[in-house]
């Protein structure tokens, strides 16, 4: 005689009844302990069950529970910001020991155009000088920009960074259709021409006004030093 098989499912198990949860709660007196984000749910008894006493102690637990959200997503929050800030400033780090290490002019044109790209999360890196009779001395890869360009766009900022804004083919070149924002930080290396280094992204928020700009600072301040003692002669 053939065996029967089994091709029912296993019924789906009742709800466990009240008793069997106070049961296990008094078994179990460390249950919220273990599971404090249960507490949120619960709804606490009311003192007054009829009458003209309001009782406002549901509305002060539920303004607590608005608040706690609101911290946890402050901490979430913060906690995501600081992660972001730590990589920003070991990637700005890395870009200037890159720079330190570029041995010369044309090493710095390079790292920045090949190198920077990749260590500061951007899609171009450019470097330009307003260097007026001197441009006949600045190497292939460098933007030759404008006499007072600077100050047109930076006016007497040191970094700019702008959301949702194309690049400009005299500050990005042939690689300025790529921008979607961007940082300009002016160099100052004292004695020679004004420059600037920009960095431009395809992402519309990868800059935008509210960033900080310390880091930043500190490249272009890396980068000046670099540029002062590597600067080609006439």
């Amino acid at each position: 005689m053939a065996r029967k098989t089994e091709s029912a499912k296993s019924p789906t198990p009742a709800p466990a009844s009240e008793e069997q949860v106070a049961a296990h709660l008094r078994d179990h007196p460390d249950f919220f302990a273990r599971h404090p984000e249960l507490l949120g749910t619960l709804v606490p008894p009311s003192r007054f069950e009829a009458g003209p006493v309001v009782d406002l102690q549901q509305y002060v637990i539920g303004r607590l529970h608005d608040e706690l959200d609101q911290m946890r997503g402050c901490a979430e929050h913060l906690i995501t910001t600081s992660r972001s800030n730590m990589s920003i400033q070991t990637r700005t780090h890395e870009a200037a020991l890159a720079a330190l290490d570029a041995g010369g002019m044309n090493g710095l044109i390079r790292v920045i155009a090949e190198d920077f790209p990749a260590l500061l999360d951007v899609d171009l890196a450019t470097i330009g000088f307003e260097a007026g009779d001197k441009a006949t001395f600045l190497l292939p890869g460098v933007q030759v920009l404008p006499d007072g360009v600077l100050d047109q766009v930076m006016g007497m900022g040191e970094v700019m960074l702008r959301a949702s804004a194309a690049g400009d083919p005299v500050i990005f070149g042939d690689g300025a259709g790529l921008v979607s924002s961007f940082a300009l930080v002016r160099l100052d290396p004292k004695d020679l021409p004004p420059g600037l280094l920009a960095l431009g992204s395809r992402n519309e928020r990868a800059f935008h006004s509210s960033q900080g700009t310390e880091l930043l600072a500190f490249l272009a301040r890396v980068m000046e030093d670099c540029i002062r003692r590597w600067w080609p002669e006439a």
